[in-house]
C-alpha cells in the first residue's frame, strides 16, 4: 500500500533488527496493548513470524519509507470480535520518527484501503491512552469521533490503563475521502 511518502507491507525478516531497536522503548511501549518491554530481537523475531503466518492478523503491515525502505514502525487493522462489520486500527512509530505526520499519512492509508476495498466495513474504531496526546491529534485529524472512556489491558504497565475510543463510519470517510484538505 502506498501513501505520498510511505509504503505499507508485511513485515520481513530483515525489519527485526529495526523493530526490537525502535521497539525497546518504554515510551512506546506503554502507550500500546500488547508490546512487552523490554522488547528484545527474539521478541521482533517472533511478531514477524507469527504476522506472516497469519497468526497476528491479516491486515498487519510495516511502515516504511517510500523513498529509501526505512523501516519507522507497525500498523495493523484487525476485526472487532462481537461485530465483524467493524475493525480496530492500531499503530506505533519509532521515537526518531514522531512529529513528522507519518502516523496521520499511515493512518489515512489504512482507512482509505479497509473502506475501499472491504464494502462490509461500516466503522473503524481507534483507542488510545488518554496521556497520549500526539495519537489522540492523529486519531481526530483522521476523522474519527470521540465515543467515550475506559480500560485496556496493557502488557507493559502490566494491567489495565485508561483509554479514550474514537470511532469513524464509512459515511463520515466518505465526506472526508480527501485528506490532503484536513488539517
Amino acid at each position: 500500500m502506498l501513501s505520498q511518502r510511505l509504503v505499507l507491507r508485511a513485515p520481513h525478516i530483515e525489519d527485526i533488527d529495526a523493530l526490537a531497536h525502535l521497539a525497546n522503548n518504554a515510551a512506546i511501549a506503554t502507550m500500546v496493548a500488547r508490546m512487552p518491554h523490554p522488547y528484545t530481537a527474539k521478541d521482533a523475531a517472533d511478531f514477524v513470524r507469527r504476522t506472516n503466518i497469519g497468526e497476528i492478523g491479516k491486515c498487519v503491515y510495516a511502515i516504511t519509507k517510500a523513498d529509501n525502505g526505512e523501516f519507522l514502525g507497525c500498523c495493523a487493522l484487525e476485526p472487532n470480535p462481537a461485530d465483524d462489520t467493524i475493525l480496530e486500527m492500531g499503530y506505533w512509530l519509532g521515537e526518531p520518527y514522531w512529529n513528522r505526520g507519518y502516523a496521520t499519512e499511515a493512518a489515512h492509508a489504512l482507512i482509505d484501503m479497509a473502506f475501499r476495498t472491504r464494502e462490509w466495513v461500516s466503522r473503524i474504531d481507534a483507542r488510545c491512552r488518554v496521556t497520549n496526546i500526539a495519537s489522540r491529534r492523529v486519531i481526530q485529524k483522521s476523522g474519527f469521533q470521540f465515543q467515550g472512556t475506559g480500560m485496556v489491558g496493557n502488557l507493559a504497565m502490566g494491567g489495565p490503563v485508561p483509554v479514550e475510543w474514537y470511532r469513524l463510519d464509512r459515511k463520515t470517510w466518505l465526506s472526508l475521502k480527501s485528506w490532503g484538505e484536513m488539517r
